[in-house]
């Protein structure tokens, strides 16, 4: 049977409460609310992007509409103070007047249809651009907050490591002060994801909180002073005079 003197037993359970410490702190590291903040955000801010592209999409396409619809306009007008040039020069035939007076009309009409669409141009690109810089600012402002958190996990990530770090050379310590077998056992226990060590408390184990069954409390209470003792719920290392 394993054996290890009162100092060594006092040993493990501060080592047993090390560990606890720093698998808490490992928690801490992997839970903290800015990892969410930060996780959520990104998504969101992916999301944003894409919209962005489209909205931006949709204005240059607007742009690019009313660029053409601006060169057809132009066009027209040009055509019409030809036309109107060539009207007041008194210089054409009777015929040749009428189809112009004729042209001059439509072209008129045109331009007043093609001007229409382009006021309908400019509205729509107002709208485009107001959704667009509402998703730029919402964007601005996730990216913010996901900025600021960040600074906030990495700031708390540092005082974790400096702690898990403290933790470490606490257990170094620790650990050799224990028999390496009695170590093997308290390892194992621990791997298993169970309480390694903990003291006998009156009839109750102090990591599973059980209560012992009489034969269980005779055999360790007779057995010799420096010898492992095991609680025979949870296989935690028992420390008796603790």
């Amino acid at each position: 049977m394993p054996t290890a003197d009162l100092a060594a037993r006092r040993a493990l359970l501060k080592l047993a409460a090390t560990d606890r410490q720093a698998d808490a702190a490992a928690h801490d590291r992997g839970t903290l609310p800015e990892i969410g903040v930060i996780s959520d955000g990104s998504k969101r801010a992916a999301e944003l992007a894409g919209k962005i592209a489209l909205a931006q999409a949709e204005v240059s396409d607007i742009d690019a509409a009313a660029r053409k619809l601006d060169a057809e306009i132009d066009s027209v007008r040009a055509r019409a103070a030809r036309d109107n040039e060539r009207l007041t020069s008194g210089g054409a035939a009777s015929k040749e007047l009428e189809s112009l007076q004729r042209e001059v009309e439509s072209l008129a009409r045109r331009q007043a249809t093609l001007e229409d669409e382009a006021l309908e141009l400019m509205e729509r690109r107002e709208v485009a651009a107001a959704a667009l810089a509402a998703v730029e600012s919402e964007l601005a402002g996730v990216t913010a907050d996901v900025e600021a958190a960040t600074v906030r996990r990495d700031d708390r990530w540092a005082d974790i490591d400096d702690e898990i770090a403290r933790l470490s050379v606490q257990r170094a310590a620790l650990v050799a002060d224990v028999p390496p077998d009695v170590l093997a056992i308290y390892t194992r226990v621990r791997g298993a994801g169970k309480v390694a060590a903990a003291a006998l408390v009156g009839d109750r184990c102090g990591g599973c909180q059980m209560t012992l069954d009489r034969q269980s409390l005779e055999e360790i209470r007779s057995a010799a002073d420096d010898a492992v003792a095991r609680c025979p719920e949870c296989s935690a290392i028992l420390v008796r005079d603790a």
